[in-house]
């Protein structure tokens, strides 16, 4: 078998078998199929695309590149959640131990901040002394004790799909659907889940700038969780305009803290407790069973009664973060420099680019342009007016944070660009576009 007739098959039009993927995804494993050869195969993928049979044989060659954990001795299901990448998308850290203290497992997985998306990581490591890194064994543990516990993708978990990934992002090849899923899943099922939420993200600052496009991911993952034995249901949700107020790390945490205290902004909170509901139901939750109701009541006492809140704080102390900040949010990551962005025209805002919002956010510092990029955990921004607001001049549309005039400068130009004034308030889209699964 040589990688060269595999990429020349695909090329073609044909179809791979089981082993010959498995050459391949091996072979990005050990190193023993060369960058070229493997960046030829992703670019043949990019425009053939795979069938069912493929895709499942890929992504099972994926899964098994590196360690699949076992979790089965902590009782009860085990359910994850999954944003496909958002602006101001806060979502995990206040569903994580919410989900968790109402009864469900939470083994999550999660990513960092590339382009214009943020990435969980690097708003958890805007904690004093939070750590990401942790063994296995430590994350088993947590998971058993706390029922919730988040890390970073280890050199164990898919070991293929962080070589591959890395060659389709430098050969312009995320986009496609076949291998978004498959990077997606490798690192997610890797983690020992038995189910997983999924929320595609639809609009402006989405991957998947249409609803015909989210759809057709969203169903090729679920399928193909349902193919490998395991349960998954994908909300589309609307990423047109940023989520919340806040977008950039040690905001959106103090933001995360507000949700969990039963405040915040509601959009937040109802991505929060919608997302929340299908974890509870994946996951089997005790006295909720198939009743959507049920769960959301069970998710609202315990953001109410202070459960939620004090299971972050555990969380925190657990994975070696001061959990003092959920009392005391001012003890995280403050900015050398605010600015105020003032709007100079009255008007409505009709729309506030989603995308451009969260290079703004990258021009400050909160983000990478490339994986190299340093992060600085106190820049951001917190947007004070939204899409439907009536905006006089002089109205203070944002406050920007970062730490030096040149960054305040980059990010306020790019703000500006995001934001478009008309005469009315533009049709309002649900929050919730479509339920797969």
């Amino acid at each position: 078998m040589r990688a060269y007739d595999l990429i020349r098959k695909k090329r073609d039009g044909g179809s791979l078998s089981a082993d010959e993927l498995q050459y391949l995804v091996r072979g990005a494993t050990s190193g023993g199929v060369a960058d070229e050869q493997l960046a030829a195969f992703l670019m043949a993928v990019f425009f053939r695309g795979m069938d069912a049979q493929e895709l499942k044989a890929w992504l099972h060659a994926m899964l098994h590149s590196g360690r699949v954990l076992d979790l089965s001795a902590i009782p009860g299901r085990k359910v994850d959640k999954h944003s496909t990448g958002g602006v101001g998308d806060k979502i995990s850290l206040p569903l994580a131990p919410l989900v968790a203290v109402c009864g469900v497992k939470v083994p999550m997985v999660s990513g960092r901040s590339l382009g214009h998306t943020g990435g969980t990581l690097d708003k958890l490591e805007s904690i004093p002394g939070f750590t990401v890194d942790l063994s296995i064994a430590r994350f088993a543990e947590l998971v058993n004790r706390l029922g919730v516990c988040l890390i970073g993708q280890t050199a164990e978990i898919a070991p293929a799909d962080r070589k591959l990934y890395a060659l389709r992002d430098a050969t312009a090849t995320v986009e496609s659907i076949p291998l978004i899923a498959s990077s997606i899943l490798s690192k997610k099922l890797a983690a020992g889940v038995d189910a997983l939420v999924l929320d595609v993200k639809v609009g402006r600052g989405a991957f998947m700038k249409s609803v015909e496009e989210a759809r057709t991911l969203a169903r090729t993952m679920v399928d193909l969780c349902k193919a490998l034995g395991r349960g998954c249901v994908a909300l589309l949700t609307d990423m047109d305009a940023p989520l919340g107020s806040a977008v950039g790390n040690a905001v959106e945490v103090r933001e995360s803290i507000d949700i969990l205290r039963g405040a915040g902004p509601q959009d937040v909170r109802e991505l929060t407790l919608r997302l929340g509901v299908e974890m509870l139901i994946a996951g089997e939750a005790p006295g909720v069973g198939n009743d959507p109701l049920l769960a959301r009541m069970r998710l609202e006492t315990a953001l109410a009664d202070g459960a939620a809140l004090k299971r972050f704080a555990q969380l925190i102390e657990a994975q070696g973060g001061d959990p003092s900040v959920v009392d005391n949010p001012s003890q995280l990551p403050q900015p050398k420099l605010v600015r105020e962005v003032r709007a100079d025209r009255s008007g409505v805002l009709a729309a506030f680019d989603a995308e451009l919002v969260g290079l703004a956010a990258v021009e400050l510092g909160a983000g990478r342009a490339r994986k190299e990029d340093v992060v600085d955990p106190a820049a951001g921004l917190l947007l004070q007016k939204r899409v439907g607001d009536q905006v006089r001049e002089g109205d203070v549309l944002a406050e920007l944070h970062a730490a030096t005039e040149s960054r305040l400068d980059a990010g306020e130009l790019r703000l500006r660009a995001a934001v478009q004034l008309g005469d009315a308030p533009p049709p309002r889209k649900p929050l919730v576009l479509e339920r797969i699964g």
